[in-house]
């Protein structure tokens, strides 16, 4: 029973970390192009929930502070959640532009497949 409490109270690290190996497994197994970005996007969704985690406290309050607020024992660390908006803007960025190339490798090879790719590049230099 200490072992499903202790994962309770860690899911969203749990989560992450199953979620980074999906990911991580999809990078390294597929050979089509598309879904290896698309296991790239399961990556940073991992990360992104990892560190958005890490930056929450419970019961703990928004770092904002105005006259006449109830004054909190804790603040929400707010630096993860700027971090995460900026490796969601990255990472929307780096799969628009990874597409972009796969859409001109598949006008040029006709394939988005990795394997028919590395063979017809090696016939190429031959």
């Amino acid at each position: 029973m200490d072992l499903i409490q202790r994962i309770l109270e860690n899911r969203f690290s749990v989560t992450a970390v199953i979620l980074f190996g999906i990911g991580f497994a999809n990078l390294m197994l597929q050979y089509n192009l598309v879904k290896k970005v698309v296991g790239f996007n399961i990556m940073d969704s991992a990360v992104f929930l990892l560190l958005a985690s890490q930056g929450y406290i419970e019961g703990a309050m928004p770092p904002i502070v105005a006259e006449g607020a109830v004054e909190a024992t804790a603040y929400i660390n707010p630096i993860p959640s700027g971090l995460v908006l900026t490796g969601i803007v990255v990472s929307v960025s780096v799969s628009a532009f990874s597409l972009a190339l796969i859409q001109r490798i598949y006008h040029k090879y006709g394939t988005v497949d990795l394997r028919e790719l590395v063979m017809r590049t090696e016939k190429e230099e031959d």
